[in-house]
C-alpha cells in the first residue's frame, strides 16, 4: 500500500489483504473493490472514501476484525485530528433523516420555528437543539404528544419559572397521572386490541428454544394482578425494594408498584449485605422482593441470603427457576405464589385501578455514589422516566416495532429508563435472563431481532476478547447506544463492523439528570468514543479553571458546568443538600446559576467532545461510580500491616474503562508485598462492595502528596499512575 499526504491510498496491496487473515477469493474480489472506491473520490480526502467503503458495504461483518482494522487505519494513516477533529465513522442520509422521530419534528416544526433559517433536520440540527434550549416549553409541548403519556389532569404549562427559589423551575405543574399507567397504554392508534409485542425474554439455558412473547394486554393483566396483591399489604406512599435481576416478573413488579401508588427502591443484585442494608436504611424501605437465587451459567448464587443478612424486614421471594422456591423462608417473608395469592379471592384480580399523583410525587429511590459513608438517595418523580424515555425516542430513533435490549439492572439508572423508553414509546423491551458475557446472549440478540442493543465498553470488549459472538446475524440492528465508561476505539471499530458500520450512539448522564446531558444522534455524523452533541433542551458550557466559560466554538478541556433549567432532573436528595451538592459553588452564567455535574470534558476541533474524568473523586469502575473513600475504607480494614490507603481510577493510555490502583503507605516497621495487598484488597472490595469491582495494581509509598490543610491529593496520585499505565502499554 502506497500513501502520500497529497495523493492519499494509491491502492490496497492483494498480501496486505491477505495478512489480515482474509481467505484468497474475498481478498481478490475486495482488492477490486476497494480500488474502485479510490477511483470514485477524492483518495486525499480520508472521510469521504471512508464514507464510500461503508455506504456500499464493502467490509462485512463475516470478515477478519484485523481486516477492518487495517482498512480503517490505512484509511486515516495521515490524517490529523487536530486540525479537522475526530475521524468519523457514520454518516447520516439525507433522505432517512427526515423519517427519523426528531427528523419528522424538525420537518413539520421547523419553519415555524427557525423561519428560513431552516434547510433539512441535517443541516439545522444543531440550530434546532439551541432553540430547544432557549424555548423548552415549545419542544416538549411536541414531544409529550409523541409519547403515552396521558394525563388525569392536564399541566397548566409546561414550564414555570416564576419561583426564582427553584432553580430548576417547576416542570408541569398542576398535573396529575399514573406514569405505570401510561406504560401500559397502546402508543400506537392502530393497535386497538393491544396486542403489540411488549416484551420478548428468554432463559439462559432454553438458548435453542423460541425466545417468549408478551403482548401489551397481557403485560398490563399481570401488572394489576401484582397491584392488587401489594394494595392488599403496604399502604399508599410505602416504600418497596427490589433488589433482583432484571427478569420480565422484576419489570411487572417495578410496574406494579408504581401503578399501585407506592415507591420502588432500586437496589442492584451485585451488592453485598452491608450495601443492602445501607440503601434499605436510607430509603426507609417496608418489604423487600427478591429472588432465591440468581442462576449463571448453570450454577446457582446465592440472593435472598444476602437480604436476610442485610434487614429484618419482610421480604417477598420470586423462584429463579419453576413457580416454587425450594428454599426456607423466615416467618415474616412470604413466597411469590403466597403473594399473587392475596389478589386471588378479588372479583377481577387482574384488574385495579390506578393511583393518581401529582407529577412530582416519589415514584423510584435510586441511589449514586458520592463522597461520603452513604450513598446519596436521589428520588425519582414522575417527570423523570418522561425525560428518560425521551432521551432516548428522539437520538436513538426508537419507533413502534422496534425491539430494545439493554443488560442492566433495576439498581441502576439504566434499568428504569430503559423499561420506561419501551413502554413509553411502543417500543418492544428485549430481556435476558442470564449473564450477557456469552453466545447464547448474542444468540437472543438475534432471535428476538433486536434492532437497538445498549453496549457498555468493558461488554464489548470482553465479546471481542472471546469471539463468542462470531457467526451470529445481527443485521437487523439499526443503532448501539453506549454509556457508563470511555470507550476504546478499537472495540467500538469492531462491534460497529458487526452490522456493516451502523453507528455507536455515546451517552453521559446521571442518575440525578434522569438522562443523558450529552449524546449522540442520527443527524450527526459519528466518531468513535466521541458525544457528538448536548440532549436536546439541555445547555452547557465548559468551564477552565477560574469557573470561566470557553467560547462554545474552542476546543477546549474543563468542567462541565449544566443550565439548571433541566426537565428531569432532581430538585432534592433524601440524604443530602440537593443544593449544596449541585449548585454550591458554581459560577453564574448569562445571569443564571450552573448545576454541577462533575464530568471533564474535551470538545474537539468540529464540535466533538470526549469525556475525561470525574472533577471530583469519584470513580468509575465498570460502569458504576462509587468514592475513594468507600474504597479506601475497606481497604484499610483488610491487612493489619496497612496505615493509609489512596484509590484512583484512570482509564489505559490507548483508551477503555478506567482501572483500579490503591496507592498503599504501611505502618511503620511493616513490610508487605504489592502483589499480595492486590489480592487482599480484591477480595474485601468484593466482599464489602461489588463482587464485579476488581485492584488492578497496589503501589507503596512513604507518605502522600497533601495540601497545606492535610489534604489527599490523589489528582497527583493519578498522575502517577497516568504515567505508570503509559509506560506499561509501551512495554
Amino acid at each position: 500500500m502506497v500513501m502520500t499526504k497529497a495523493k492519499g491510498i494509491q491502492e490496497f496491496g492483494l498480501q496486505e489483504l491477505l495478512n489480515t487473515g482474509l481467505k484468497p477469493d474475498d481478498a481478490k474480489s475486495l482488492q477490486i473493490e476497494l480500488k474502485h472506491a479510490i477511483d470514485c473520490t477524492s483518495s486525499s480526502n480520508p472521510v469521504e472514501l471512508w464514507r464510500h467503503i461503508t455506504s456500499r458495504r464493502l467490509l462485512k461483518p463475516s470478515y477478519p476484525h484485523s481486516l477492518h482494522r487495517f482498512i480503517y487505519n490505512a484509511v486515516y494513516a495521515d490524517y490529523d485530528e487536530t486540525i479537522h477533529g475526530p475521524p468519523l465513522y457514520w454518516f447520516p442520509s439525507h433522505i432517512d433523516s427526515k423519517r427519523t422521530n426528531l427528523g419528522r419534528i424538525m420537518e413539520t416544526h421547523g419553519g415555524k420555528l427557525l423561519g428560513a433559517a431552516y434547510k433539512d433536520p441535517i443541516t439545522s440540527f444543531k440550530q434546532f437543539q439551541k432553540f430547544s434550549v432557549q424555548h423548552p416549553e415549545v419542544y416538549w409541548s411536541i414531544v409529550l404528544e409523541k409519547l403515552s403519556i396521558r394525563f388525569h389532569q392536564p399541566p397548566k404549562c409546561i414550564l414555570d419559572t416564576s419561583d426564582e427559589s427553584k432553580l430548576g423551575g417547576t416542570w408541569l405543574p398542576g398535573s396529575i397521572l399514573n406514569i405505570a399507567e401510561c406504560c401500559l397504554l397502546s402508543a400506537s392508534e392502530t393497535d386497538k386490541e393491544n396486542e403489540s409485542i411488549a416484551i420478548v425474554w428468554r432463559d439462559e439455558r432454553f438458548d435453542n428454544s423460541d425466545v417468549n412473547r408478551m403482548t401489551l394486554n397481557e403485560l398490563r393483566h399481570q401488572v394489576m394482578l401484582v397491584a392488587n396483591a401489594l394494595k392488599g399489604l403496604f399502604t399508599k406512599g410505602d416504600r418497596i425494594a427490589i433488589d433482583m435481576p432484571m427478569t420480565v416478573t422484576a419489570v411487572i413488579i417495578y410496574l406494579a408498584i408504581v401503578y399501585a401508588g407506592l415507591v420502588v427502591v432500586s437496589i442492584a443484585d451485585s451488592f453485598a449485605a452491608k450495601e443492602i442494608e445501607t440503601r434499605l436504611r436510607v430509603s426507609k424501605s417496608t418489604a423487600i422482593f427478591t429472588q432465591d437465587y440468581i442462576v449463571r451459567g448453570g450454577r446457582r448464587f446465592p440472593l435472598y441470603s444476602r437480604v436476610v443478612e442485610a434487614t429484618p424486614i419482610r421480604a417477598i421471594v420470586v423462584p429463579a427457576i419453576g413457580e416454587n422456591i425450594d428454599i426456607k423462608l423466615r416467618k415474616q417473608d412470604i413466597s411469590w405464589q403466597d403473594f399473587l395469592s392475596g389478589a386471588q379471592h378479588l372479583p377481577r384480580p387482574d384488574y385495579c385501578d390506578p393511583v393518581y399523583q401529582s407529577v412530582d410525587a416519589l415514584t423510584n429511590i435510586l441511589f449514586s455514589s458520592g463522597t461520603t459513608g452513604d450513598p446519596k438517595a436521589i428520588p425519582w418523580n414522575q417527570i423523570s422516566p418522561i425525560r428518560s424515555c425521551a432521551d432516548s425516542w428522539g437520538p436513538m430513533d426508537l419507533q413502534a416495532g422496534d425491539v430494545f435490549c439493554w443488560p442492566t439492572n433495576l439498581g441502576w439508572v439504566m434499568g428504569p429508563a430503559l423499561l420506561y423508553t419501551c413502554f413509553l414509546s411502543g417500543t418492544t423491551l428485549a430481556l435476558y435472563h442470564g449473564s450477557p458475557l456469552g453466545p447464547g446472549f448474542g444468540k437472543f440478540v438475534q432471535d428476538a431481532g433486536v434492532t437497538h442493543l445498549g453496549t457498555v465498553p468493558s461488554l464489548v470488549k470482553s465479546w471481542r476478547s472471546t469471539r463468542c459472538m462470531e457467526g451470529l446475524d445481527w443485521t437487523k440492528i439499526k443503532v448501539f447506544g453506549s454509556t457508563g465508561e470511555a470507550s476504546n476505539v478499537d472495540d467500538d471499530l469492531w462491534l460497529s463492523s458487526r452490522v456493516y458500520y451502523k453507528p455507536i450512539l455515546e451517552c453521559c448522564g446521571g442518575t440525578e439528570l434522569a438522562s443523558s446531558y450529552m449524546q449522540g444522534n442520527l443527524l450527526q455524523p459519528q466518531a468513535f468514543g466521541a458525544l457528538s452533541s448536548a440532549s436536546m433542551t439541555t445547555g452547557f458550557v465548559v468551564l477552565d479553571d477560574q469557573g470561566v466559560p470557553y467560547p462554545d466554538d474552542q476546543p477546549c478541556v474543563g468542567e462541565v458546568g449544566l443550565f439548571a433549567l433541566y426537565m428531569g432532573a432532581t430538585d432534592r436528595l433524601l440524604n443530602a443538600n440537593n443544593e449544596e451538592v449541585y449548585f454550591k459553588g458554581m459560577p453564574v452564567y448569562k445571569g443564571k446559576k450552573l448545576r454541577r455535574h462533575g464530568d471533564i470534558l474535551k470538545r474537539t476541533i468540529g464540535g466533538y467532545f470526549f469525556v475525561q474524568g470525574r472533577a471530583d473523586d469519584t470513580m468509575n469502575l465498570g460502569g458504576i461510580k462509587t468514592s475513594s473513600i468507600e474504597i479506601e475504607r475497606v481497604c484499610e480494614q483488610a491487612d493489619g500491616t496497612i496505615m493509609e490507603t489512596a484509590a484512583v481510577s484512570a482509564a489505559p493510555a490507548i483508551g477503555g474503562p478506567e482501572l483500579l490502583a490503591i496507592f498503599v503507605v504501611l505502618k511503620k516497621g511493616f513490610n508487605a508485598e504489592p502483589e499480595k495487598l492486590k489480592m487482599i484488597f480484591s477480595k474485601a472490595i468484593q466482599r464489602n462492595l461489588n463482587p464485579l469491582f476488581k485492584v488492578s495494581f497496589v503501589k507503596i509509598v512513604p507518605e502522600f502528596p497533601r495540601t497545606a490543610s492535610n489534604k489527599l491529593l490523589r489528582r497527583v496520585l493519578r498522575d502517577q499512575m497516568k504515567e505508570e499505565l503509559r509506560v506499561r502499554s509501551k512495554m
